[in-house]
């Protein structure tokens, strides 16, 4: 006796995606097509100023006096950075701004590391407190502090040298500093420090062997969010420097307004290529370093 066969299933077909699913396809998309407009807009909006000084800096002064100055240059020079070297001491302004940020940077550093070290990792009593007067300092001004600084200054002869100008712009800074590395400090597990406890090390050994090669990126962020400042100070200079040889940039781009007030914009204009080109550099290099010191916990409260 033959098997009967069993009737064949028929195939099972795949009904068709609703419509509703190819809409959802189509919003991030479309969200994203947004994103990167806005991202252009964005990029358009932050280098069309360093593009347009750019090329303000290599027209001719005439040209410049005459024409449009929003319209592109009728003819390239390079005579206005020969001038603008020849006007002011656009050389020396630069080393003392170098100077001044580099001092003022590394006592941000290390005591902002220490104080944030002290607070986050060693702990005390009554070390949150601290921490909130510290940023209560986020928030006061400079300029309350010119006229005791200027007396006190004047009574410790410190008037007219770098330590008038590096102190107080490490003190101003130093509240912010204080939060961001402490804000890191607190992803780093308080295992870690247990361990090297239980081998030995005291808490300058490890401050020096763990928690400062940790911090590298934030100590970079850090120092770069600082130096826009410090780099572009003009309150506490034009306060406390008196003499041409300690004048920094800010004060340096005095030099180029003439009498009555008549200004050598070309001029001008390259030498302020020529001071913001080594912060631009610097970005250039670490901007990698400071986004990544800033997510890995200085954005945290």
């Amino acid at each position: 006796m033959i098997a009967q066969a069993a009737p064949a299933t028929p195939p099972t077909t795949v009904p068709p995606a609703p419509r509703k699913a190819a809409r959802r396809r189509r919003k991030p998309n479309l969200f994203r097509t947004l994103s990167r407009v806005l991202i252009m807009l964005i990029v358009i909006v932050q280098v069309y100023p360093l593009a347009w000084l750019f090329l303000t800096s290599l027209r001719t002064e005439q040209d410049f006096a005459t024409g449009d100055p929003f319209a592109l240059p009728s003819s390239l020079t390079w005579e206005n950075y020969a001038r603008a070297f020849e006007t002011g001491d656009l050389g020396r302004n630069i080393l003392n701004s170098f100077i001044v940020t580099m001092g003022a940077n590394i006592l941000i550093v290390l005591f902002g590391m220490m104080a944030a070290y002290a607070i986050q990792v060693l702990g005390f009593r009554l070390s949150k407190l601290v921490r909130g007067l510290f940023l209560i300092g986020i928030i006061v001004p400079v300029q309350i502090a010119l006229v005791p600084l200027f007396i006190d200054y004047s009574a410790v002869n410190l008037l007219d040298t770098y330590q008038s100008m590096i102190i107080p712009l490490a003190g101003f800074s130093l509240p912010m500093s204080v939060y961001l590395f402490s804000s890191f400090f607190e992803y780093i597990p308080r295992e870690t420090y247990e361990a090297a406890s239980l081998d030995g090390a005291g808490p300058y050994r490890i401050f020096g062997l763990i928690t400062l090669p940790l911090s590298l990126n934030t100590v970079v962020t850090v120092v770069l969010v600082n130096s826009i400042f410090i780099w572009n100070d003009f309150i506490f200079a034009n306060t406390f420097v008196l003499s041409e040889d300690l004048k920094t940039i800010p004060l340096g781009l005095q030099n180029y307004i003439g009498a009555m007030g008549k200004v050598d914009w070309t001029a001008t204009f390259a030498a302020v290529c020529v001071t913001i080109t080594p912060l631009l550099l610097v970005f250039l290099v670490l901007n990698k370093a400071m986004i990544q010191g800033l997510e890995s916990g200085a954005t945290k409260g």
